[in-house]
């Protein structure tokens, strides 16, 4: 089972802009071929195609919070790229949903989005894309994008907070399970990074706060996410199977 270092097939869930963005350019500036899937940002997904380096890249739509819409987009993905070498899950949602300001009506609906789409859709699509792998007898990656708040607490996001942390258990007990079919898994845990969809806090007394989380005093960048990513995809990154790797400029320490 040997994992090629190039020309691989690499499904990435959520790459219409922001991480996904940066994950899907710096697997097709390797020499990958990338299925950029996207849930509603069309536009952007197809902006994302347009911008990767080499060719053969496909775009796949979908619902992956639905577990047939999952299993509809690895599908296309397998037949479009003729296989599944590396997974990258980056799909999710995180939306504001503090305790003591939210009915129980949003409550309740909130935590079942982000369970659908951080958590289940996860693993529905680890599930699609190692089978894939198995099937093949080639050995891949899955890498997982979790989230420097699974350790240190989102009060203003829990349900974001508890998937992610879910994340890196799933993608632990996967790294145990599929390391006999040469399938190494890990995750990443970053801490706050720049994208556009986040551009507007780091202006003013709150974007001050943010860079001083980090000794460095800056937010991380998406390219830096995606280069550790990239890492952990390639054939020397065996041994970091199981791993959660934290990004995030020493901004919160654990032992």
């Amino acid at each position: 089972m040997n994992l090629p270092a190039t020309d691989r097939r690499v499904l990435i869930s959520g790459a219409s802009r922001g991480l996904g963005r940066a994950l899907a350019r710096a697997f097709a500036t390797n020499g990958d071929r990338v299925a950029v899937h996207f849930g509603s940002r069309e536009e952007d997904a197809r902006a994302t195609l347009a911008s990767l380096d080499g060719e053969g890249h496909v775009l796949v739509g979908g619902d992956l919070s639905d577990p047939a819409g999952a299993a509809d987009v690895a599908g296309r993905a397998v037949t479009a790229l003729g296989g599944i070498d590396v997974l990258v899950n980056n799909a999710a949602v995180n939306l504001p949903h503090p305790l003591a300001d939210t009915s129980y009506e949003d409550w309740a609906a909130l935590w079942q989005q982000h369970v659908s789409v951080n958590l289940l859709a996860t693993a529905n699509l680890s599930h699609l894309a190692a089978r894939d792998m198995i099937d093949r007898g080639t050995g891949g990656r899955i890498v997982n994008i979790g989230s420097r708040g699974a350790f240190r607490g989102e009060p203003d996001h829990p349900a974001y907070g508890a998937t992610k942390a879910a994340v890196h258990a799933l993608g632990q007990s996967l790294a145990v399970s599929l390391a006999p079919y040469g399938i190494a898994v890990a995750s990443v845990a970053p801490g706050f990074f720049e994208t556009e969809r986040v551009a507007h806090r780091l202006s003013g007394d709150e974007g001050a706060a943010i860079r001083a989380q980090s000794p460095f005093g800056r937010a991380g960048t998406a390219e830096e996410i995606a280069a550790a990513v990239l890492w952990l995809a390639s054939p020397v990154a065996e041994w970091a199977s199981g791993t959660v790797l934290d990004l995030n400029g020493a901004s919160h320490l654990r032992t």
